[in-house]
């Protein structure tokens, strides 16, 4: 529990985990997230001493897990990502679309990640990249990125990509081309094509073996799934963001690096329950409570954990790494922009004092001396009762 006395997420793992482990097995990925939440910001990773120079009072730092799950670890991480997208921005209005599958792939996505979610993600890309290029509409190449999320409020599984897309398009022959609306495509058409594509590649891959038999796949269960997938309207959202470029970034952002549960929604765990802070969706802009048994909110996080090496955020269009470089600067050209300056590699230091107004080296004891390195602290084992290895899924 943190100084304030607020919850965190390592917090529910020491007191609940021995007992969730005593009867789940974890993937390696999960074993790996958790030991390093548990770890993170403790005496089990190390760390070293600081000394103020002025009244001599000391202090322990110890070192964060920079796993992309930990909730305390993805400042840094969102903020380089920031300022690398800062550099690709065009000066051209932007549009947050969000692509949606319905709940019933959800059993075929859990037993099949990667496979389902690289349909997914070829299925939107194909979708905009279509839309893009179709004279009707623009008649050019798009430059968009998309973000994979899988979780609801409540942890729930729920697969669905986030899309900055760029409202307008770079002509073969150069020219930037406007988009016509400020909400780039009519959602309508882009959910019937998107759902097409979707379920042309979903039986591609079914005859192609590469669902076994986990999922419950049988010819009759397959049938009724591909009847109610062509019934169901697929949802694409979208939304024509408020400000320029760069506050569509910034608020882009909040979605990069999101975890499946933020240290701040979480209001408490006693009695084993967690009770935590979830969007009321029957009132726009209200929270409500929820709890939850800490061992179903344990296994309900770590479904969310994804497998070692998956990219979750990925760019397509002119932003492809193949040709970003030469076809940005046709775009900068065509806009008549100025080449972007090279991102800074900014210190931990400077980095605190922009977000936080607070210079971490000065010492909060005196007000007149400042810290500075006068000792290590050698990393310690974590305790009995942590997943100490990749055990099999």
């Amino acid at each position: 529990m943190t100084k304030n006395g607020r919850i965190e997420l390592a917090d529910i793992f020491r007191t609940h985990g021995a007992q969730y482990l005593a009867t789940h097995k974890l993937a390696p990925a999960q074993a790996k997230a958790w030991r390093a939440i548990v770890a993170c910001r403790t005496e089990a990773l190390g760390g070293h001493i600081e000394q103020c120079n002025a009244c001599e009072t000391k202090r322990y730092i110890y070192h964060s897990c920079r796993n992309r799950h930990c909730p305390k670890c993805q400042m840094r991480a969102t903020e380089r990502w920031v300022a690398q997208r800062h550099r690709e921005l065009l000066p051209v209005p932007y549009v947050h679309l969000v692509f949606t599958i319905p709940h019933s792939l959800n059993n075929l996505a859990w037993h099949h990640f990667r496979l389902m979610t690289d349909i997914l993600f070829a299925s939107v890309s194909s979708t905009l990249i279509e839309f893009g290029a179709d004279p009707r509409w623009l008649g050019g190449d798009l430059a968009f990125s998309l973000v994979l999320h899988t979780w609801t409020q409540t942890l729930l599984r729920h697969l669905h990509l986030h899309a900055l897309v760029a409202n307008g398009a770079l002509s073969k022959g150069g020219q930037w081309i406007n988009g016509k609306q400020d909400y780039l495509f009519p959602a309508e058409a882009l959910s019937a094509v998107f759902r097409g594509k979707f379920i042309t590649a979903l039986q591609a891959a079914k005859d192609a073996g590469q669902f076994k038999e986990r999922g419950n796949l049988t010819d009759d269960s397959w049938k009724r799934l591909l009847i109610a997938l062509r019934k169901h309207d697929w949802v694409v959202y979208a939304k024509a963001p408020l400000g320029g470029p760069e506050q569509v970034i910034d608020y882009l952002s909040r979605y990069t690096h999101r975890v499946a549960i933020s240290n701040e929604r979480l209001l408490s765990c006693k009695d084993g329950q967690v009770r935590l802070r979830v969007r009321d969706n029957t009132t726009p802009g209200k929270k409500r409570v929820e709890s939850l048994a800490a061992e179903n909110f344990i296994g309900r996080f770590l479904q969310h954990v994804l497998p070692t090496g998956f990219k979750r955020i990925r760019h397509y269009g002119i932003l492809a790494s193949a040709h970003k470089a030469a076809k940005l600067a046709q775009c900068r050209e065509a806009l008549d922009m100025p080449i972007p300056d090279e991102v800074a590699v900014e210190s931990v230091e400077a980095f605190m004092l922009r977000v936080t107004q607070v210079e971490i080296n000065a010492c909060t004891c005196c007000a007149n001396g400042r810290f500075h390195v006068v000792g290590v602290i050698v990393p310690k084992r974590l305790p009995v009762g942590y997943p100490t290895g990749p055990p099999s899924s």
